[in-house]
C-alpha cells in the first residue's frame, strides 16, 4: 500500500513511519522541513507540506496523487510562531480529508487526541472536535485515534519535561502534580496505526488510546525517576500563583518559538484530566495495552537518557544566560565601559575616531546576538555568530593589547569558558 503519512519527522509520525515500513508499505513522509528527515529516514519518500499552507483541496490534489491511505500525525499544541491551532486543525486537516475523498483515497487514518471535545478546555481540543466531526461526515473509511499521554524512547515536550523533573537534584518541584492522567505506549499506538491500514480493519471508529490504570503526574515523575537510577525526592507542588507566572511566560516563549510544554493549553488540558475509556478499542482489536511499569520495563535507561534528563532544565537556563551575558556585554560597551574600552584601542595606536566607531558596532553586535538566540528560529545561527564573532575578538584583542592574556582578571582567558558554553548550547539547542 501506498501511504502517505503527515507530520512524519514529528514523534508519533516517526514512530508509525518505522512501524508501517516493517510492513512493506511504499511510505511518503511530508513535513515543512525535510532535508534532515530525508537523511534519518532513506526508506521513505519525501515532500514538502506545510499545514499553515495547505488550506484547500485543491493544494492537497499534487500530494494524493497515487496514495492509497493516509496516516495525519500533524497537530499544534497552541497558537504561536508558525502554529495556528485553527489552521492547522480545522483549515489544512479538514482540506486534506476534502481532497482524500476528491482522490479516491478512502482510508484515513487520524491522531487526535484524548478528551477532544467541542466544550473542551482550550483552542486545542475543540479544534481537534471540530476537524473529526468533519471527518466523520465523510464518504472515507476513517478511523480516528485519540491517544493519551504518550510515552516512548524518544521524548518530547510534556515527556520530556516529565523527565526534566524527574532528574531534578534535591526536592522535584513541579505544577499539576495531582492532575490525573492515563498513559498510552508508543508500540500499542503504532501497532494500532498498522492495523488500522489493513483491508479488514474496522473502519468510521473513534478509538481512545489509553491504558486503563488512572495516575497522577507526580506519580509518573516518581516513576521516572526510579526508572533513571536516581534515589527518590519528595515531591513539592508550586503555588497556583506560581503556575499562573510560568504558564503566562510560557505562552510568551510560544511566540519567540519555543513550544514549552508549560503552557496554559497544556495546564488546561491536564487540569481537565488526560483520561479516557479504551475499552471498545481493546475489545475491536485485541491489543492489551502496557501498563506504566511495563513500558520502563521494555528497555533500561541508558546513560544517554541520563543526560538528557539532566540537561533538560539546563537547556533554558544556558539560553537565557548567553542571552544575558551578550547583551550585559553590550550594553556596559556602550555605557559604563565605553571609556576604557576606547582607551585600550587609542593606547594600541588605533585612532579615537575608530577606536569609538569599533566600540559601538561591537557593542551594537553584541546585543543584537543576545536578542537573536531567544528567537527560537534564529538560535542556532546566533549561537555560530557568537562563537564566530568572540574568535574575531580574540584575534584582535591579540594584535593590539596582547597584554589583556595576562591581565590579573584574565579578560581574554574568560573567553575559553564562555567558548564552551556556547559550544554546549549549540549541541542541545535542537528540540526533536
Amino acid at each position: 500500500m501506498r501511504v502517505l503519512v503527515t507530520g512524519a519527522y514529528g514523534l508519533i509520525g516517526s514512530a508509525c513511519l518505522a512501524r508501517l515500513h516493517q510492513d512493506g508499505h511504499e511510505l511518503i513522509g511530508a513535513g515543512r522541513d525535510i532535508v534532515g528527515a530525508r537523511r534519518r529516514f532513506a526508506f521513505a519518500q519525501w515532500v514538502e507540506a506545510d499545514f499553515n499552507r495547505l488550506t484547500s483541496v485543491q493544494d492537497w490534489r499534487p500530494l494524493l496523487t497515487g496514495i492509497d491511505a493516509v496516516v495525519n500525525c500533524v497537530g499544534v499544541l497552541q497558537d504561536g510562531f508558525g502554529d495556528n491551532a485553527e489552521r492547522v486543525h480545522v483549515q489544512a486537516t479538514g482540506a486534506l480529508f476534502d481532497a482524500c475523498r476528491a482522490q479516491g483515497v478512502r482510508r484515513v487514518v487520524h491522531i487526535s487526541a484524548i478528551g477532544a471535545s467541542d466544550n473542551g478546555p482550550s483552542a486545542y481540543s475543540q479544534t481537534k472536535r471540530q476537524v473529526e466531526t468533519h471527518l466523520a461526515n465523510l464518504d472515507l473509511d476513517w478511523v480516528v485515534l485519540r491517544p493519551a499521554l504518550l510515552l516512548s524512547t524518544a521524548v518530547y515536550g510534556g515527556t520530556a519535561m516529565l523527565r526534566g523533573l524527574a532528574a531534578m537534584p534535591g526536592l522535584i518541584v513541579m505544577i499539576g502534580g495531582q492532575r490525573r492522567v492515563q498513559v498510552i505506549g508508543i508500540d500499542d499506538l503504532t501497532e494500532t496505526v498498522a492495523r488500522s491500514l489493513r483491508p479488514d480493519a474496522p473502519v468510521r471508529v473513534t478509538w481512545d488510546l489509553a491504558h486503563p490504570q488512572v495516575l497522577t503526574l507526580a506519580d509518573i515523575v516518581r516513576a521516572l525517576r526510579d526508572w533513571l537510577g536516581y534515589p527518590r525526592r519528595p515531591v513539592v507542588q508550586l503555588p497556583i500563583a506560581m503556575e499562573w507566572i510560568i504558564t503566562h511566560a510560557a505562552d510568551a516563549l510560544g511566540w519567540l518559538g519555543w513550544r514549552s510544554p508549560a503552557r496554559s493549553t497544556a495546564m488546561a488540558e491536564l487540569s481537565a484530566g488526560v483520561l479516557g475509556d479504551p475499552t471498545r478499542w481493546m475489545a475491536a482489536t485485541g491489543v492489551r495495552p502496557k501498563s506504566l511499569a511495563d513500558i520502563l520495563a521494555q528497555r533500561p535507561a541508558s546513560v544517554q537518557d541520563r543526560w538528557f534528563a539532566r540537561l533538560y532544565l539546563l537547556k533554558p537556563i544556558a539560553i537565557a544566560g548567553l542571552a544575558l551575558f551578550w547583551v550585559v556585554s553590550g550594553l556596559i560597551a556602550l555605557g559604563p565601559g565605553r571609556r576604557e574600552a576606547m582607551a585600550l584601542l587609542v593606547n594600541a595606536g588605533v585612532s579615537a575616531a575608530i577606536a569609538g566607531a569599533a566600540v559601538m558596532i561591537g557593542a551594537l553586535i553584541d546585543i543584537v546576538l543576545g536578542l537573536a538566540i531567544l528567537f527560537r528560529p534564529a538560535a542556532r545561527a546566533a549561537l555560530v555568530a557568537m562563537l564566530a564573532v568572540t574568535a574575531v575578538y580574540a584575534v584582535m584583542a591579540t594584535l593590539l593589547v596582547p597584554q589583556l592574556w595576562t591581565d590579573p582578571l584574565g579578560p581574554l582567558v574568560k573567553m575559553l569558558p564562555a567558548v564552551l558554553a556556547m559550544l554546549f548550547t549549540l549541541a542541545i539547542v535542537e528540540g526533536r
